[in-house]
């Protein structure tokens, strides 16, 4: 699938998506990408160990404690993070993983495509979103 497709595809109404690094620091993307998403009406979960809510919601501390699985994992981290991150998202089965731009790291892209998760990155979700 051409990244174009994939896009389209992370971006559809009905997925789930669980925003890892969602943040209340206004000045943090993590906290801007899950605003953006959540007035544009998607059904999000903010996963942040170190928050207990985000803007309203539930906050959850990984990916694993989700009550249910997600359909895109947006990740908003740094590097080393990140590939913490994509180990805990293909242990979950999850399809597509969309590192923020920043958040990516070599390592994390290709141990994700090597265990056949769809991986999107160098693209900011909300710019996608309103194309």
């Amino acid at each position: 699938m051409d990244i174009g497709e994939l896009i389209k595809r992370a971006i559809n109404k009905e997925n789930i998506i669980a925003v890892v690094g969602a943040s209340n620091n206004p000045r943090k993307y993590g906290h801007r990408i899950y605003k953006d998403l959540k007035g544009a009406g998607y059904k999000l979960y903010p996963v942040n160990p170190k928050e207990d809510q985000i803007q309203g919601d539930k906050t959850y501390p990984n990916i694993g404690s989700l009550p249910e699985k997600p359909d895109v994992v947006n990740i908003v981290t740094p590097p080393q993070v990140t590939e913490k991150i994509v180990g805990e998202a293909v242990d979950q089965k999850i399809d597509i993983i969309w590192m923020q731009p920043g958040a990516e790291s070599k390592e994390a892209i290709d141990y994700a495509r090597e265990n056949g998760v769809s991986v999107i990155h160098n693209a900011c979700i909300m710019i996608e979103r309103r194309r």
